[in-house]
């Protein structure tokens, strides 16, 4: 895995949707031809009033539904990214893609304006799984998708996959699994469904808790993240993070800043930025967001500077999500703290139970300690 940092993240955020998926929680609304334009508009001018010239060698357009934009409003701000900052030549430049807006031309537009990772939000491989969950696409669609950003170019594809959906099974899970394994991704994402509270699908589950909509049991759940998993080994990929796996040197280069205490700037409504210890994010308001862009007024709000413990707090809490874990050695020089003689006493009974490893200066979370994630994390914060 190639965790070098040579510059910072640019991430961009697109908030706009076909329509609402009954589980989702992130900050988006429905398309607007018309709100889309002026939103590019002022993500292009926040990004040109940014420009500092600092190295940068990722950018990843996230969402809501990012392959809504035609090519040419991906290309301008990409454009307003490469004057804005000394853009690597070999800068990994992602867009997120749902399948039902892709076409062989259409991802070739995106190619020819810059991008060269696409990542597709699948999620699974069965219909009825699909339409619980409100996508937009058919599982067919789905692997067409993945064919014809292989048609149109792109040597660095991924998707998302999801488990513990209402009604899934093992041998469901599985076959999705199945399926991902025969369309050869670069990269997978394996997420666990999470119900925000007020999503329409947690309410829906609620109503017929021992119908089609009946959640797995967690143990079951664990079962099938472990078994997709092993599957995923034996297929020659190889886990890096909790939720991802990756062919030799495709790890998501952007996201790896995320875990690995790098600098990212956001842009766009509700995008979040941590510069050398100083975080802050938008105003999550869409037209508030062009509105303040449009009369010069400040979109960052919450700006703060995160205390050496707090960044020491986050760089376990995150580095610790890797599969090859932290280095002891490494975060004493970073923040002058041994971690393992401030948590060794809540840590080493985890190695006893085979939740955590160590070796040498280095220490993580074993697979199985992956799955009691949020409970052990829980130790630095």
């Amino acid at each position: 895995m190639n965790s070098d940092q040579t510059g910072i993240g640019v991430y961009v955020h697109i908030p706009f949707c076909g329509s609402i998926c009954g589980y989702c929680n992130f900050n988006r609304g429905l398309f607007d031809a018309a709100l889309k334009a002026r939103y590019v508009d002022a993500l292009v001018l926040e990004i040109e009033r940014a420009a500092d010239g600092a190295p940068a060698d990722t950018i990843f357009f996230g969402g809501g539904t990012p392959s809504l934009l035609e090519a040419g409003e991906v290309a301008r701000v990409i454009d307003a990214c490469r004057h804005a900052y000394r853009l690597a030549p070999d800068s990994e430049i992602t867009l997120e893609t749902n399948p039902e807006t892709s076409s062989v031309a259409k991802l070739a537009a995106f190619r020819q304006a810059g991008v060269n990772r696409i990542s597709f939000g699948v999620q699974s491989f069965h219909d009825d799984e699909l339409k619980r969950l409100d996508r937009a696409h058919s599982a067919a669609r789905a692997a067409d998708a993945v064919r014809e950003a292989r048609a149109a170019g792109f040597t660095n594809v991924s998707f998302d996959l999801m488990l513990w959906l209402p009604g899934q099974t093992m041998a469901s899970w599985m076959a999705t699994v199945d399926r991902a394994i025969d369309l050869a991704p670069d990269h997978l994402s394996l997420y666990l469904l999470e119900l925000y509270p007020n999503a329409p699908l947690k309410e829906a589950i609620a109503r017929q808790a021992h119908g089609a909509f009946a959640q797995v049991s967690d143990d079951l759940a664990a079962d099938m993240y472990l078994a997709g998993l092993d599957r995923l080994d034996r297929a020659g990929y190889s886990q890096y993070e909790i939720s991802n796996v990756a062919r030799p040197d495709r790890e998501s280069r952007h996201n790896l800043k995320y875990w690995t205490g790098g600098s990212w700037r956001g842009f766009g409504c509700g995008a979040h930025s941590t510069v050398e210890g100083t975080r802050w994010h938008n105003v999550a308001s869409t037209t508030d967001y062009i509105e303040r862009m449009q009369d010069g007024r400040d979109v960052a709000i919450d700006t703060h500077a995160l205390s050496n413990d707090a960044r020491l707090e986050e760089a376990l809490f995150t580095g610790l999500r890797l599969s090859v874990g932290v280095d002891a050695g490494n975060i004493q020089r970073r923040f002058g703290v041994d971690p393992w003689s401030r948590y060794g006493a809540h840590l080493q009974p985890l190695v006893g139970t085979g939740f955590v490893w160590r070796e040498g200066a280095r220490f993580g979370l074993t697979r199985p300690g992956m799955l009691m994630a949020n409970e052990i994390l829980a130790i630095f914060v």
